[in-house]
Order: C-alpha cells, then structure tokens, then sequence
C-alpha cells in the first residue's frame, strides 16, 4: 500500500508537478500510460490457452511452468484447476477426434486434473511456443519446458496454442468472458516499449 501511494505521488509530481494534485485511480493511470481497464489488451497485445496437462500437475511443474511465463514478462489473466469432460476435450482436439490415437488422448486428458490458463503479452502465441519446445520431448531443445520436463511425446507435459486463431478458439472453449481479468500490470512499462 505504501509503494502505491509512493508510486502515485511520484507520478503526480513528474506528470503535473510538484504543486498540483489529481484524484488518485484511472487518471493517474492514464497519465502514466497504462491502459483503463475498461478497453481490454492493447492493440499490439495477443492472448494465449496454455494448459499444464494431468502428468504436469500429478509431477508438480505447475508452479515451474507458471514462473517461466512470469519471468519472461506476460501477464497471467485467467487461471483454474478442472477435471477436462470429454465433451471438452473433443471440441479442443477437434482435428484429431478422427485419428487412431484419440481415444488414448481422451484417456489421458482426462485421467486427472488440469491447469487451465489465460496468458497476456505481446507476440506471445509464437514465444510460448518456442518456450514449451517441440511435442516430442525427444526433439525438444534444453531449455523449453518439454525438453527440460517431459518423458514422453505422450506425456508431454504442457499445451500450447498454436495460432492467434487458435488460441482465440481455445480461450473461448476453456473460458467465459467473466472468467478472465483485465488489469493494470506494473511492470509493462518497464518491458514493453509503446
């Protein structure tokens, strides 16, 4: 609470001056450059589905996965933890409800549960892709949540969208509107260049 007020009276004085005042809430905020909340991602912002799949969570990677898109600068906006139905799941896995191998996937899927996440930041489709790595864990890169964490192309760990389009599609299967959170993060202006 005492960094906000510190946050905000510094804000005043770089933006009106030292013997000026405003109303603390959306002015200051839009006098710093952050975006009202009432406006949604800024324009050059995208939105992805990240999923920790049923071995992620049993193994405990959740929090390492979490952290990792943390510590590269995108903002989580939606979050939860659910059992996947298999109506769920064969609308997610359209393209492959016709494969061979989709009743061992709707097995698994849904053989425990699931983190379900919404996260916000710019070129991120493309970025959380390089960051998850390649669905075979053994063609994987160190480094990528898969190559790190994954034992087999079965049980690799993590979903990532792989398209704008796609993840625009998946947020709208796993997520009501209500479910996800518009706010101001602090740090974008230290990470992102407007």
């Amino acid at each position: 609470m005492l960094q906000r007020r510190v946050f905000l009276r510094v804000l005043q004085h770089f933006y009106l001056g030292p013997n000026k005042s405003f109303p603390f809430g959306t002015f200051a905020a839009q006098k710093a450059g952050l975006r009202n909340k009432s406006t949604g991602p800024p324009a050059s912002t995208e939105r992805t589905f990240i999923a920790v799949k049923p071995d992620g969570v049993q193994r405990g990677l959740v929090g390492q996965i979490i952290q990792r898109f943390e510590r590269r600068g995108f903002k989580l906006v939606g979050l939860k933890m659910l059992q996947v139905s298999k109506d769920l799941l064969s609308q997610h896995y359209c393209e492959l409800t016709a494969k061979p191998f989709y009743p061992e996937v709707q097995a698994y899927m849904t053989s425990g549960p699931v983190i379900a996440m919404v996260w916000e930041g710019d070129n991120i489709v493309q970025t959380s892709r390089c960051m998850v790595g390649h669905t075979n864990p053994a063609q994987a890169q160190s480094g990528t949540i898969r190559g790190d964490f994954s034992l087999h192309v079965s049980r690799n760990v993590v979903h990532a969208s792989d398209s704008l389009k796609g993840a625009q599609r998946e947020i709208q299967l796993w997520f009501k509107d209500k479910d996800l959170l518009d706010w101001d993060c602090c740090y974008r202006t230290w990470t992102c260049q407007s």
